[in-house]
């Protein structure tokens, strides 16, 4: 059986079967969603997934094929065996109303990779899973490893920064990036799903390849490019296009877009400014999934969070200590004792998860004495606040945390 996050660590059995079970069905979900895929190969994987779901689940927890090929549009919870607690999988399906993969079902998938490894890590336990499942982590380990190399906290910055702001772009443009050469090979063909007849989308806010769906409507087709992480897309970064007559490139057409918030949390919302335009997939190339989702993706919050307290007179120093935690806050006076507060910034789609790595850790390895994560996770407040308390680490979303130490500096925040 599993504890839960408010005590100790989950079993290592527990998470390998909830990641091998998420892993078959996902790879099970794309090949039934995937157009133009020949019915031959897509029954191959299907059959692939299923055996590697029945060798998940053990003896005692048949599946027919049958049932495995509807339970991918159920409840992802029903795939696991009996005994093993669902967590974050109930309520999770890897196949939308649409007939797509969500993006959140990505985001749990690499989760549970990270965790996965960071209790074998612990554990001391030969791995079980194959390093090309965990390809994800083991890129941004080894690009953060060539960040270090030079031992300098300017070429560190310099490199960190461009892989959050430019994610993806021409290929000529990313080669002037201040990256080690090793690291710009790690900017790839922009992917399948990210293109349209040999044109894609950056997202406005992070600015990595949107996802491209073509879907018929009532005999019209109809497309749509909506950013991979979930809460981009929610915040605007979703747009429908029609299929142009000619080889063109499409014209995105916002779908309406939410109502921006007021008070503490219009600070750091970002802006989504013009419709992004067509870019050919010819010459252009993006980061890998894993660095983007886990480097692109919560530096955004990180490098906004140190320039908005930077511009109200604070003292905020980016990655410290090549990378020991990611902000540090000084509050006081010019001459005299300061009020230090060293950040970690996290971005998980499965607070249950965050919490288990943060039990793995036991805290933040780079002494971190709060953790914050974007404003649109603040649901995950009250179950990581619990679980960081017992490594005396303090928890608050990132407006939040702006609007204290501001207040505390004597500044306004909002």
């Amino acid at each position: 059986m599993t504890s839960s996050p408010e005590h100790d660590v989950q079993a290592l059995d527990d998470v390998r079967v909830r990641y091998l079970v998420t892993r078959s069905a996902l790879r099970a979900a794309k090949a039934m969603t995937e157009p133009g895929l020949r019915p031959e190969k897509r029954l191959e994987t299907l059959m692939e997934c299923h055996g590697a779901l029945l060798a998940a689940r053990g003896p005692g927890s048949p599946l027919s094929f049958g049932q495995f090929r509807r339970a991918l549009k159920d409840d992802l919870a029903v795939l696991l065996p009996d005994g093993v607690t669902p967590l974050d999988l109930k309520g999770t399906r890897v196949v939308d109303q649409d007939g797509r993969v969500p993006e959140d079902a990505f985001d749990l998938d690499l989760e549970q990779q990270m965790l996965l490894r960071m209790l074998h890590k612990s554990d001391g336990a030969a791995a079980v899973i194959s390093d090309r499942e965990f390809q994800a982590e083991l890129d941004q380990e080894t690009v953060f490893t060539l960040l270090r190399k030079q031992g300098e906290q300017a070429v560190y910055e310099a490199g960190r920064t461009d892989l959050i702001r430019r994610p993806a772009g021409p290929v000529h443009e990313l080669a002037e990036l201040r990256l080690p050469p090793l690291v710009v090979d790690f900017y790839r063909d922009i992917p399948y799903d990210s293109a349209y007849r040999g044109w894609w989308f950056p997202c406005p806010i992070c600015r990595w390849p949107m996802r491209i769906t073509v879907r018929n409507n009532a005999g019209t087709t109809v497309g749509a490019a909506r950013c991979w992480h979930a809460p981009h897309a929610e915040m605007g970064a979703s747009y429908l296009f029609s299929v142009p007559a000619d080889a063109g490139a499409p014209r995105l057409l916002p779908e309406p877009e939410p109502v921006r918030p007021t008070g503490r949390e219009a600070v750091l919302y970002p802006d989504l400014g013009e419709v992004p335009a067509a870019l050919p997939t010819e010459g252009h190339k993006a980061l890998t999934r894993g660095i983007w989702r886990y480097t692109t993706i919560p530096g955004l919050p990180e490098l906004a969070l140190h320039d908005k307290l930077a511009a109200r007179g604070l003292k905020v120093s980016l990655w410290p200590g090549l990378d020991a935690f990611d902000l540090l806050v000084e509050v006081g006076p010019k001459q005299g004792r300061k009020t230090s507060f060293k950040v970690d910034i996290k971005d998980y789609t499965s607070a249950r998860t965050l919490a288990e790595l943060i039990h793995a850790q036991e805290g933040d390895r780079g002494g971190a004495d709060w953790l914050v994560v974007p404003d649109h996770h603040g649901g995950h407040v009250p179950l990581l606040s619990g679980v960081c308390a017992k490594y005396d680490m303090r928890v608050a979303t990132a407006s939040e945390f702006g609007e204290m130490v501001c207040e505390k500096a004597g500044v306004s925040w909002a």
